[in-house]
């Protein structure tokens, strides 16, 4: 994160969110995923981290998600995470750091047959009042 923290310096936000991007894929890669849809969702939670660091200000874990991944798995947790009547707050500051594409609901929405229709359906709702406002 070194390139990210240069980038952030010398004023290029591009740069800044491109590198944080690729940290998450390599991140996720090196989890070990068994399929794309498993390593799209890795990569979520790895870009969540990314945010709450920042926030922090120093290395912060997913508290909460990890251990619902290890007693669950990565795809029941992720469909629980999506189906919580109350939105996480981790869409918005996804956002604000150009990484809405890892928000847990957008990879329900590019592969919305490996999910319940309520989690489909709550994963639409949320992105589009997010896009609205």
């Amino acid at each position: 994160m070194a390139f990210a923290k240069n980038a952030e310096r010398l004023g290029a936000p591009e740069l800044v969110r491109q590198a944080r991007q690729r940290a998450v894929e390599i991140r996720a890669r090196a989890f070990g995923a068994k399929s794309d849809l498993e390593r799209e969702c890795l990569e979520a939670v790895y870009a969540y981290e990314e945010v709450l660091s920042v926030k922090h200000g120093k290395k912060t874990q997913a508290g909460r998600t990890w251990p619902m991944i290890k007693q669950l798995g990565i795809l029941p947790a992720v469909e629980r995470i999506v189906t919580r009547r109350k939105e996480t707050v981790g869409y918005t500051a996804l956002a604000e750091m150009g990484l809405e594409r890892f928000a847990f609901e957008a990879v329900v929405l590019r592969y919305p047959k490996s999910f319940s229709a309520e989690a489909v359906e709550r994963a639409r709702e949320r992105l589009q009042a997010h896009s609205a406002g």
